[in-house]
């Protein structure tokens, strides 16, 4: 029962996050929204450990279009930064502000980066690209990503001091707009350095709070420096250029890792 043992403790994690915000908020859509959210990604490691193929890309469908068709489009919620930094600016602990905290603040301190690997819906459709693994080595361009993040904040920062009417309208149209921009930067990117992850490692300003947090993250992928061979096939088929032959924090590229398992799957000595 060990090999399950992971996607109890991910049902667990989200359930107690439902239960105390459904309690404390008296509101029973977190009960539905984080449940759902966790037995997604329960059913995916799940599904994983019974060695079922598609099992992260059932995760990815599941949760992604869930947040982009019905909270995103259906139920008018910026779910992008730009929602983030209203709800904080308002004062209010709702929606993207709960939402932030729970996937890419503090979550990350428990299973870092994998808000990237199975819930992020322009993931989603980025993973269904060709250049799954990177061709080319890794660019200096992350910087990008700090200034798509202060972009963001001064944009809405802007409406608030110019007094804007209306800025949930506007929140909702950013949404719309902005998710047309990060498809199309990321295809654009991927075809351009042949690696779908691209728009990730370079241009998401999500990762600004991501990276950080995951550095200390507790569910990481390890070596059994007995078992490896370094034969690096894990990083030949890593999609974030990560070295998980390095067990320390502080390896090459670390807290870009999504698990997505791909390390583990490829591994001809069982050595993660």
């Amino acid at each position: 029962m060990k090999k399950y043992a992971f996607s109890a403790l991910m049902l667990l994690v989200f359930e107690t996050v439902a239960i105390t915000l459904w309690l404390t908020k008296d509101n029973i859509f977190y009960l539905f929204n984080f449940s759902y959210i966790g037995l997604s990604i329960s059913l995916g490691t799940f599904l994983f450990a019974k060695n079922y193929k598609h099992a992260r890309r059932l995760v990815q469908l599941l949760v992604g279009l869930y947040m982009l068709v019905y909270l995103g489009l259906i139920c008018n919620e910026n779910m992008q930064i730009e929602g983030f930094w209203y709800y904080l600016f308002t004062g209010v602990f709702e929606a993207a502000t709960i939402h932030y905290a729970v996937a890419k603040i503090f979550g990350p301190l428990i299973f870092g980066r994998g808000w990237c690997g199975y819930a992020c819906w322009t993931a989603m459709v980025l993973d269904f690209l060709p250049y799954k693994t990177p061709s080319q080595p890794r660019k200096k361009l992350g910087w990008i990503r700090y200034v798509t993040f202060v972009v963001s904040l001064v944009f809405v920062a802007a409406l608030f001091l110019a007094k804007v009417g209306n800025i949930e309208r506007i929140m909702f149209w950013a949404f719309i707009v902005g998710n047309i921009l990060y498809y199309s930067v990321g295809i654009i990117l991927a075809f351009a350095f042949k690696d779908n992850r691209a728009f990730c490692k370079y241009i998401c300003p999500i990762t600004v709070f991501l990276k950080p947090m995951s550095y200390f993250a507790m569910v990481r992928v390890k070596c059994d420096k007995d078992k490896c061979i370094n034969c690096g096939k894990c990083e030949k088929v890593c999609p974030m250029d990560v070295d998980v032959r390095d067990n320390s924090r502080k390896r090459k590229n670390g807290t870009e890792c999504i698990l997505c398992m791909e390390c583990v799957k490829n591994c001809p000595k069982n050595a993660l």
